[in-house]
């Protein structure tokens, strides 16, 4: 990918597409949280999106572009958790078959919550074997659509809907603070944030163990051009900064945040950036977390 993909317009018309069906996700605030960094904080709860997270935006949008053809054919999708639900969910809705392809140590939580929006799941060793290469096998078997969980311009285009919302409900940021796992919701929003609020530094997040995209960001060899040249940096949190960031949202602002969705929070509250008396947006990707995990997380939390 040599080629910004992306436009705001395609935000745009996303947005459209996708809003008689995704939920205007509510934007909370904290006096709590604005005094442990002495900024604004403005947090985008995409965890009471519908299924829970943020990826419903990119799926809907995605399936609901497909052609007559593809819609008679049906999607297939790879996936651990909230893409298969999401893709599940949007098909359903469109009345599109879906097939969700999932590795077989995914949360019993997500899988199951795929098969209830009807979709077929087939499980894979993701230790043994290639996901990208059954799922296209799949596709050509079975005349599906693949729809990847963050590499697609549909997806991402929905996906940027989150910040798009975000800075219409309360004007222009200063910094705004994304997860990043596959890539697609921070270049969505790292296009609409630049749009919209030209002064705004994206900041994308990862766990400290897995900081592949922070390397290849700072190498600059980073496969998506649009993070490259829209995201001004990558930082990564550790496990018990995101515990924390859970049992507080969990105890002050009475809501569930899974792991990942705190990553943004995390590095607000960890003192990586400097935020005093600024207007900071910070996205919490989703809710889905089964509850006994939950409980074991933050119960060694101080």
């Amino acid at each position: 990918m040599s080629d910004v993909v992306l436009s705001f317009d395609d935000i745009a018309a996303a947005h459209d597409r996708i809003r008689a069906e995704a939920h205007r996700t509510p934007v909370l605030t904290s006096t709590t949280a604005d005094g442990r960094v002495g900024g604004r904080l403005f947090f985008k709860c995409e965890n009471f999106q519908r299924m829970g997270a943020f990826k419903f935006r990119g799926a809907y949008n995605a399936i609901a572009q497909f052609t007559p053809a593809q819609r008679v054919g049906g999607v297939v999708a790879f996936s651990s958790g909230n893409h298969a639900q999401g893709i599940a969910l949007s098909a359903r809705i469109l009345g599109v078959k879906a097939l969700i392809l999932m590795p077989t140590d995914a949360p019993a939580i997500k899988v199951a919550a795929t098969r209830g929006y009807g979709a077929e799941v087939v499980l894979y060793d993701r230790y043994s074997e290639d996901r990208d290469a059954i799922g296209q096998r799949l596709a050509d078997e079975r005349g599906l659509t693949l729809i990847s969980p963050y590499d697609h311009p549909h997806v991402m285009a929905g996906q940027g809907t989150v910040a798009k919302e975000l800075i219409e409900e309360v004007g222009p940021l200063d910094v705004l603070i994304t997860p990043l796992g596959g890539g697609g919701l921070l270049s969505g929003c790292a296009t609409a944030a630049k749009a919209m609020s030209p002064g705004c530094s994206v900041i994308g997040v990862e766990p400290e163990a897995g900081n592949d995209g922070q390397q290849s960001f700072r190498s600059g060899k980073i496969t998506f051009p649009v993070i490259q040249q829209r995201v001004d940096d990558i930082l990564t949190v550790s496990d018990a900064e995101l515990a924390s960031a859970m049992k507080f949202f969990a105890i002050r602002m009475k809501m569930i945040v899974e792991p990942t969705g705190c990553l943004g929070a995390a590095a607000a509250f960890g003192g990586q950036l400097d935020l005093r008396g600024k207007r900071v947006g910070i996205v919490l990707t989703g809710g889905n977390v089964d509850m006994a995990r939950f409980a074991s997380l933050i119960a060694d939390v101080a």
